[in-house]
């Protein structure tokens, strides 16, 4: 038991170096009331489908509105956000977007009715994921559709963390071992590439589904830190351990 409580101890403390490094101020994404700083993939204007109200970023059902997406890029940082989907409803979020030939593809944190959606019954493709590659911790706490939760993620080089809800539920570093045989097991394995650029644009995805998202924040990190890959994939393997928060 002592070994495991220092082993445990040693994941949070390194895990939480992903997130400790100078950073700039944290900056809001939505201002709650216009889509300022959002676009098409095109880079013109929203103006369908996308509304706010209430100070949340609302997206119409079946209202061919499109992916939405930042006009400023980002490489490494902390993205915060809250959300709710409708019953049997699909979005999610993508980050680091850029062009792969024809296709706009970033890594997506998969948001999603995991009860009323059949994606829900496949763990790489339910809510918290990292669509297609990697699944959630099997515990995760999720509010059902309807009702917000809280979510995050942490991007430093290659370590990439997913949280839900307060708590850590995927950690994965990107172009590991385990990364490759999970990327050539996904429907992204014929795309040379896919997730190892370091800067891109985040996306909100339009699966014809409603979706709402507010206090939606992203802190900017400006130096490198080293990071232990091995906390991040131990963190993974431990779930529900509540991590500690910058």
């Amino acid at each position: 038991m002592k070994s495991l409580s220092l082993f445990l101890c040693s994941v949070t403390a390194q895990a939480s170096i992903l997130c400790s490094a100078h950073a700039q101020q944290t900056i809001p994404l939505f201002d709650g009331k216009t889509l300022d700083g959002w676009t098409t993939i095109d880079g013109k204007p929203v103006t369908r489908g996308w509304e706010t109200v209430d100070g949340a970023m609302h997206l119409l059902e079946n209202a061919g509105a499109g992916n939405i997406v930042t006009a400023k890029e980002y490489g490494d940082f902390d993205l915060r956000f809250e959300w709710k989907i409708s019953e049997g409803g699909n979005s999610g979020i993508k980050y680091r977007v850029r062009r792969f030939d024809k296709r706009v593809l970033g890594c997506e944190y998969q948001i999603l009715d995991d009860g009323g959606h059949p994606d829900g019954q496949t763990p790489k493709k339910s809510t918290g994921s990292l669509f297609d590659v990697c699944a959630p911790n099997a515990d995760k706490r999720l509010e059902p559709a309807g009702e917000y939760n809280s979510s995050r993620i942490v991007v430093r080089g290659d370590h990439v963390q997913h949280w839900l809800n307060g708590d850590l539920i995927l950690a994965v570093r990107i172009g590991s071992p385990d990364w490759d045989a999970k990327k050539a097991r996904s429907k992204f394995s014929k795309v040379p590439g896919f997730g190892e650029n370091r800067n891109g644009k985040i996306m909100l995805t339009d699966h014809g589904d409603e979706v709402w998202y507010r206090n939606i924040k992203i802190t900017v990190y400006t130096e490198p830190v080293a990071v232990e890959g091995v906390a991040l994939h131990a963190a993974q393997q431990e779930p529900r351990e509540r991590q500690s928060r910058p």
